[in-house]
């Protein structure tokens, strides 16, 4: 029997997010693989990879803040925000060469806060009921909603210059639902020269960092995350006796132990140190938002 865990993955360039969860599901021997939180193909870094009961962990770990390092180009926009898209305008190279050290920190810490934003139309947000992306490939003009960002860092590290186009690579620390993409055509079109993403990789997610992810050519010597030890970095953590973890279990509420609750939820721990579940207030009362199998935990 294949044990639930948290298997941190390194993704390639290349590769689809989908196409990682294939090979997770064949190293492992086991269907029941999800992930939380999509990485272009493009895109390089980390996955955050649940396996067998821990898929239920996913919920709570795919609304974490995340940090990327990214590579701007300014001096041209394309079809899909990114380097993979046709390039649709291109600006003078003496606009771009122009551009100041004042007007490139002016225009970053205007995308830095809580900021609104609109999701690149090559995005994976769906629309009734289809992926944004398969619309445009579909040959369909698809214009995405706004939506309220928080980007808490945003933060030049390295600069390149060259024939008609300026380099600039970035860390960004943000909030779920930042579009990095949407960053570099922002920062572009606010400089008035265009811009697009040449590079992007994912190296946090949550307290999960790509330092501790495996290589897509180790997963079979891949040690994942026991579901405990997943969720003591995702939410508050609480040990529960014998007796509370069989009620909780079996579904039943801890009377009169909200005040035991340090956060919103907290992930319930047996005394053997497995997973019981995460719990929650109800009232006065603990019970189980999420419980783990008990025959695979």
């Amino acid at each position: 029997m294949v044990s639930p865990g948290i298997l941190l993955v390194d993704k390639p360039s290349g590769l689809t997010s989908h196409d990682v969860v294939a090979r997770v599901r064949r190293a492992f021997g086991t269907r029941k693989v999800g992930h939380a939180g999509t990485l272009d193909p493009m895109a390089t870094g980390l996955l955050v990879i649940g396996i067998e009961g821990a898929t239920r962990l996913l919920t709570y770990i795919v609304g974490a803040d995340k940090t990327y390092e990214a590579t701007i180009r300014l001096g041209s926009t394309t079809t899909t925000d990114d380097a993979e898209g046709e390039v649709l305008v291109a600006a003078h190279a003496d606009a771009v060469d122009a551009l100041t050290d004042a007007q490139l920190a002016e225009g970053i810490a205007a995308l830095t806060g809580t900021i609104s934003q609109v999701p690149s139309s090559v995005s994976a947000i769906k629309v009734d009921g289809r992926r944004a992306y398969d619309r445009v490939r579909a040959g369909e003009d698809v214009v995405l909603a706004a939506r309220e960002v928080t980007v808490s860092r945003f933060e030049e590290i390295a600069r390149r210059a060259g024939d008609g186009y300026l380099e600039l690579d970035v860390v960004v620390d943000c909030s779920s639902g930042t579009y990095i993409r949407s960053l570099a055509r922002d920062l572009g079109a606010a400089l008035g020269v265009g811009g697009h993403l040449t590079a992007l990789r994912r190296t946090r997610v949550g307290d999960f960092h790509v330092r501790d992810a495996a290589v897509i050519d180790d997963l079979a010597e891949a040690v994942p995350l026991s579901p405990a030890a997943a969720a003591a970095r995702v939410v508050t953590t609480l040990a529960v006796s014998a007796e509370e973890a069989r009620d909780l279990r079996h579904g039943k509420r801890l009377a009169g132990q909200a005040s035991r609750l340090t956060g919103p939820v907290a992930a319930a721990i047996d005394v053997e140190g497995v997973l019981v579940g995460i719990v929650a207030a109800r009232g006065a009362d603990l019970k189980s938002e999420m419980n783990m199998p008990e025959a695979n935990r």
